[in-house]
């Protein structure tokens, strides 16, 4: 490999059966004010011609994996194994960026800080017609950087569980690394929450992690009930085990009731598109609880049969429906 390109941004994606959404993706990292080197992707198997678009743009180097060897974490250290570029920018096939500055964005608390080791940013749900409105992108403030580092090990291991995921909010879908700190601090091989887990260890070690919510991407899952129960196992499971953290129930008839009045109240929708996401939500909202409740009950039960569950459930990671490309909102304007 040639000399590390230490000002170089690469962008990283994992990728399968991505079509309809790659070349909206693409597009939208090759806009950007700062220019791109390259963008690796790695395909674990794609069947339905993603691997064709991909190679239709030429900053696009293609890395090819059996789908059995893809995890989310350990593939994720292809990165720096395909790349000399001083910073890695990870992202996913069905996300893109919601501007042109977004990794300008990304880069600018290192550019505040040089001890910035990796920078996250946020994904946020465009106004779309196949996009639950309940999640719909609403900014309240004004997104503000924010820096966290700990001298020690023990002084992030004496925060309390709450702490602790708060400090480890990490998001693949929209993150900078300095190479170095991947290369120091590889990914753990695991089926969820590499992200997390990378951001834990890069803290303990006393890395200085920022945020910068002002880097954003597009991204959204459509999710049924099993989709929605396996997820809330799989996310409960390693937020137990990464930080000790014990969920309270959901309130399903609260939440579905709050969900169905901020829909009645929303403009532009039609009274069926209504009843449709009250379903889905309360629909999901009762998965939700079923998935905790489980979680719950295997707990109590003890370690083996938390593993159990999640082994039966999770065993390979949630797949959430797929969509087609970028939608129009209820208006009709593109979004």
């Amino acid at each position: 490999m040639s000399k590390d390109n230490h000002d170089q941004v690469d962008v990283f994606i994992p990728v399968k059966n991505e079509a309809a959404k790659i070349e909206a993706c693409l597009k939208g990292i090759l806009s950007q004010t700062v220019p791109v080197g390259k963008i690796i992707a790695v395909d674990s198997g794609s069947t339905d011609g993603t691997l064709e678009k991909l190679r239709a743009c030429p900053k696009v180097e293609v890395v090819e994996i059996p789908a059995a060897e893809f995890n989310h974490g350990t593939t994720r250290n292809l990165g720096p194994l395909f790349s000399n570029a001083g910073f890695l920018v990870y992202t996913v096939g069905d996300a893109r960026p919601l501007d042109e500055h977004w990794l300008s964005r990304l880069l600018e608390p290192i550019r505040r800080n040089p001890r910035v080791a990796a920078v996250c940013g946020a994904q946020v749900v465009p106004h779309e017609k196949d996009k639950n409105p309940l999640e719909w992108f609403r900014p309240v403030s004004q997104p503000e950087i924010r820096e966290q580092h700990y001298e020690t090990a023990a002084a992030f291991d004496t925060l309390p569980p709450g702490g602790k995921l708060r400090a480890c909010a990490w998001d693949d879908v929209t993150a900078l690394y300095r190479r170095t700190a991947l290369v120091e601090i590889p990914f753990q091989k695991t089926l969820y929450c590499e992200d997390g887990l990378w951001a834990m260890e890069a803290l303990r070690a006393g890395m200085t992690l920022a945020w910068n919510p002002a880097a954003r991407v597009y991204h959204y899952h459509l999710e049924d009930a099993a989709f929605t129960f396996k997820r809330t196992i799989t996310v409960l499971y390693h937020r137990y085990r990464m930080f000790g953290l014990v969920p309270a129930l959901p309130q399903v008839l609260r939440e579905s009731l709050m969900g169905a009045a901020r829909l009645m109240k929303m403009k532009g929708l039609s009274p069926g598109e209504r009843v449709h996401w009250m379903r889905y939500h309360a629909r999901n909202q009762a998965a939700m609880k079923r998935g905790t409740r489980a979680f719950l009950k295997a707990l109590q039960q003890g370690p083996e049969a938390l593993e159990a569950l999640h082994v039966q459930h999770c065993g390979r990671p949630p797949v959430p429906l797929k969509l087609p490309g970028p939608q129009k909102n209820p208006s009709g304007h593109a979004s």
